[in-house]
C-alpha cells in the first residue's frame, strides 16, 4: 500500500510532532520511517568561499505547508542532474528545510462489513507512515549560487518545472552581491 495523498497533511495546521526518546516508554513513536534526502549541499563549495557565485536564488513558499521528504528528494534530484549537466562544478545547490516532522496515519479496515468492527478516530494515534519539513510562509525551500546571469536564466526554468512537485505555491526571490552568496551548512 501506497503513501497517503498528500493533501490530507500538507496544508492543515499542525503542531511538530518530533518525540523520539532513547527510552522506549517516553517515546510516542515507536519507528521513524529512515531518512530520504541523501544530501543537502550539492555542487562547488570551495568556489562559493571565494565569491565566485554572486548570484542567488531562492525558492520561497507563499503560505504555510508540510512538505514530505520525497517531494524534497525528488525535486532535490531533477535540479541537481540538470545543474550538474549544464553548468558542471558552477554553482552550490542547497536544500534548506529538514524534514523533522513524522506524519501519522490510523489505517482503518474498508470493504463491506468493515464499519462494524472500527472504532474511528477517537483518541487514535496512528503509525508513523512519512516524515515532513514544516516550512512557514516565506522561508526559503532551495536556494541556488550561480556565477553568470545564463546560469541564472537557467536556474529559474528549473524552479519553474519543480513547482508541480511542491505542495505550494512558490516565487522565486533574486540576490545579486559582490560578497560570496550566504549558502552555509546548517
Amino acid at each position: 500500500m501506497g503513501l497517503r495523498k498528500a493533501s490530507s497533511y500538507s496544508k492543515k495546521h499542525v503542531v511538530p510532532f518530533t518525540r523520539i526518546s532513547k527510552q522506549k516508554k517516553y517515546a510516542y513513536a515507536k519507528v521513524v520511517p529512515p531518512k530520504q534526502i541523501v544530501k543537502f549541499i550539492m555542487g562547488n563549495q570551495k568556489a562559493n568561499g571565494d565569491g565566485k557565485f554572486p548570484h542567488l536564488l531562492t525558492l520561497v513558499a507563499d503560505h504555510n505547508v508540510q512538505i514530505r521528504q520525497n517531494a524534497l528528494e525528488a525535486c532535490r534530484q531533477f535540479v541537481d542532474r540538470k545543474l550538474f549537466a549544464q553548468i558542471n562544478g558552477q554553482y552550490l545547490f542547497r536544500v534548506i528545510p529538514y524534514t523533522h516532522h513524522i506524519q501519522r496515519e490510523n489505517k482503518m479496515l474498508t470493504g463491506a462489513g468493515a464499519d462494524r468492527t472500527q472504532k474511528g478516530m477517537q483518541l487514535s494515534f496512528g503509525r508513523a507512515i512519512a516524515k515532513a519539513a514544516i516550512v512557514k510562509k516565506g522561508e526559503g525551500i532551495m536556494s541556488v549560487a550561480v556565477a553568470n546571469p545564463k546560469a541564472v536564466a537557467l536556474v529559474r526554468t528549473l524552479f519553474k518545472q519543480i513547482k508541480s512537485k511542491l505542495p505550494c505555491t512558490t516565487r522565486i526571490e533574486y540576490e545579486f552581491t559582490s560578497k560570496p552568496a550566504a549558502i552555509t551548512a546548517q
